[in-house]
């Protein structure tokens, strides 16, 4: 019995690794691809209405499926598959997302689930409050109200700094990014702890700009990446040797100015941050390191 178990267990393990490195196999049967895109992840993924999705990380799986496409032979349909924050992983590993293309972190604890490539982008995670607020730093969040996004990681990391340790708050929690960022904006919530670039564009395209700004501490330095099925090599290899050939041709560097240095659809607004010195030293030295790495560095 115990050895009619191990050799299921075997065969159970190696049909999910089949399936895990089977994307390309299967987008070529299907003719189609599955992106999966945030309606208001800042400018690395966001939506313009309807169907339509535009952004940094979107731009980069683009050029990934033109890719694709070359190694399958074969035109395919791009299909946009909105995902969140709860939601993406399951998405990713039941096999409904072939690219997840919004603002992952790439961490130990998700390696074990999902695959990542190389980062792409590196957060820094900070604070949006209003621009009257009195809130500078994480001890001024004493008896205030927190707001964070279901699924993400943001104040968990707050809790674990160690101006934290001794201080109260209470949480509240958006759906999405948009929603969280409404709790501030409506009063029922002191500040948005978030990744800085998501902040910064949920600002730029808010109605007031001038209304809000981003203060305290870098809280946590997160290297963010597009997301595949686990152990999926032969995307995963496509993947990294697109970000190679952009990085490569500068065209990664045009595309970052074209998202954060420069107006965005639909509105014109600029979010205004430029590239930091972490992400240069990232995409010369390519690689997919998860933020427990980068935690040992600040």
């Amino acid at each position: 019995m115990k050895k009619t178990l191990l050799v299921l267990a075997a065969a159970l393990a190696a049909t999910g690794l089949a399936q895990a490195q089977d994307t390309l196999a299967k987008v070529k049967e299907s003719g189609s691809i599955t992106m999966g895109v945030r309606e208001s992840s800042g400018v690395l993924s966001y939506t313009l209405g309807g169907a339509k999705y535009v952004g940094y990380h979107i731009a980069i799986c683009e050029k990934a499926i033109e890719n694709i496409e070359k190694a399958v032979g074969k035109k395919l349909t791009v299909k946009y598959q909105p995902v969140t924050s709860q939601n993406r992983i399951p998405l990713v590993q039941n096999g409904t997302v072939d690219l997840e293309c919004g603002s992952t972190t790439n961490n130990a604890t998700r390696q074990k689930d999902v695959s990542f490539a190389n980062t792409t982008f590196v957060e820094e995670v900070r604070m949006a409050v209003k621009a009257s607020s009195p809130i500078k730093s994480v001890a001024d969040l004493k008896d205030k109200t927190v707001a964070t996004t279901t699924g993400t990681t943001s104040v968990q990391t707050l809790r674990k700094h160690k101006r934290a340790e001794s201080v109260e708050f209470k949480e509240v929690f958006g759906k999405d990014h948009a929603d969280s960022f409404l709790l501030v904006d409506s009063g029922r919530a002191d500040v948005f702890v978030m990744d800085g670039s998501l902040l910064a564009g949920l600002i730029a395209r808010s109605k007031n700009p001038a209304d809000f700004k981003i203060v305290g501490e870098v809280l946590s330095v997160e290297p963010i990446a597009i997301m595949v099925r686990k152990d999926d090599e032969g995307l995963l290899k496509i993947v990294n040797a697109t970000i190679a050939g952009m990085v490569k041709s500068g065209e990664i560097n045009q595309l970052y100015d074209k998202w954060f240095l420069q107006p965005t659809p639909p509105t014109g607004a600029k979010v205004g941050l430029p590239m930091s010195d972490t992400l240069k030293d990232t995409l010369k030295n390519p690689n997919n390191r998860p933020m427990e790495d980068y935690a040992k560095k600040i």
